[in-house]
């Protein structure tokens, strides 16, 4: 009986992830409250782990948390105050609700309106009018399937704080009246940046954890490509949209080769190439096809995977077109300037045409002091004074970056080169 309750709770878990955005962006259409919605799909999901385990998995799960959500949503609906201002959506939802009792269990809505719905709970999750942690953890709870204990250990921190975070978010946009719409006209620009940036730092703090003891977070890699991939699917004419996909997917075929077997770190240039994942590389490359055949021009993200793409293309570190990089990265700067894209493209300038042309750029006052608690910009330096034979200053600049990091895997490695103050290649 255990064994078969516990193989129920994998079903239902597995069921969960593929379908409970689906679910709340439903819910969310007929209250109006995307707080209520989600506190009705967390109801649904409880009332499955206490009726499945004995009666087994419905033929159509899917179609049973649908309609059991909404039955869930009438009966507050209905005992609300504000019972008179929904009585005709609750009048529509009940008919629906008799229709899903009378239909075959592989009924399913209609495609477009599953779409429409779901772009509708990724401008919710992703408003700015909340901060940038909460957009986060909303997304990854409402879109993502991850419950606040995943997303507690995923970026590694305590529960209760996760579930405040989510808790003020839902509160915000309930008491900013945010509909549930998807926007149109010059705010969608605004609107789809903010789910792109959401969706790109789920993305990093996967590839390159900035805390913990372990270089990369897979999952949070997996779960933004995978939201990456939906919303290309929704807004397929956004060039940007796939920019940033092509960016994750060449980024995420470096994945394997990134660590050494005890979990250290392999900079990007000395890294075995042999094992890139060539499927991650070409669904990259096609999706940054179809970003330049959109765009008129490139935007950041779409730059940043054309760079991507040169690394991607090089059989071999030696290879690689560190001219046409750095001038990628000088489109950059004029795109999207900001002291971090100064950084990298000291980094490319540094490699195409000398450290000291590198160094020159890093030390700009502006950048230096930007980036004054930044890890990288004295990992940076460092790999600069040691090209140019200046030892004893680069490994005061690998130990400073060493302390500035707190990631544990950098911080081994910085210190590593602190004492030797050997020249590697730049980190990615």
């Amino acid at each position: 009986m255990a064994v078969k309750s516990r193989e129920t709770n994998r079903a239902i878990e597995a069921v969960w992830r593929i379908e409970s955005a689906m679910l709340i962006a439903r819910i969310t259409r007929m209250t109006g409250d995307v707080g209520l919605a989600e506190d009705i799909a967390g109801d649904t999901l409880l009332i499955a782990l206490e009726r499945w385990p004995e009666s087994g998995v419905p033929p159509n799960p899917a179609a049973w948390l649908m309609l059991t959500a909404k039955r869930r949503a009438i009966d507050i609906l209905r005992r609300g105050q504000t019972f008179e201002a929904k009585r005709n959506e609750l009048g529509r939802q009940m008919q629906i609700a008799e229709d899903l009792d009378a239909a075959p269990d592989d009924a399913s809505p209609d495609n477009a309106e599953i779409g429409d719905e779901l772009l509708r709970l990724i401008f919710i999750a992703c408003h700015p009018v909340l901060s940038t942690d909460g957009r986060v953890a909303l997304t990854l709870k409402l879109l993502g399937g991850l419950t606040t204990g995943e997303i507690a250990r995923a970026f590694l921190l305590s529960e209760p704080a996760v579930a405040q975070r989510i808790v003020r978010a839902k509160r915000t946009l309930a008491a900013a009246n945010v509909p549930f719409e998807v926007p149109t006209g010059p705010d969608l620009a605004a609107r789809l940046d903010s789910v792109l940036e959401v969706i790109y730092l789920i993305f990093n703090e996967g590839y390159a954890a900035t805390v913990g003891d372990h270089l990369m977070r897979p999952a949070l890699c997996e779960d933004a490509l995978r939201l990456g991939r939906v919303l290309a699917e929704l807004v397929p004419r956004e060039p940007e949209v796939h920019g940033l996909v092509a960016l994750m997917e060449i980024q995420a075929s470096r994945t394997r080769a990134r660590v050494t077997a005890s979990g250290d770190p392999i900079p990007l240039l000395d890294q075995d190439r042999s094992r890139w994942d060539q499927l991650l590389i070409r669904r990259g490359l096609a999706a940054l096809d179809r970003a330049e055949t959109l765009g008129h021009g490139m935007g950041p993200y779409a730059l940043q995977a054309a760079i991507a793409a040169h690394h991607a293309r090089a059989r071999t570190a030696d290879a690689t077109e560190w001219v046409r990089i750095a001038a990628l990265y000088d489109a950059l700067s004029r795109v999207a300037p900001s002291p971090v894209v100064e950084l990298n493209r000291a980094v490319a300038v540094g490699r195409a045409y000398g450290p000291a042309e590198g160094l020159e750029i890093i030390d700009v006052p502006g950048v230096a002091s930007s980036l004054e608690g930044y890890y990288l910009l004295p990992a940076a330096r460092g790999d600069f004074l040691a090209s140019l034979g200046r030892h004893d200053e680069a490994r005061a600049e690998f130990a400073r970056a060493a302390a500035l990091t707190g990631n544990a895997r950098e911080r081994g490695f910085l210190l590593r080169r602190a004492g030797i103050g050997h020249v590697s290649s730049p980190r990615e």
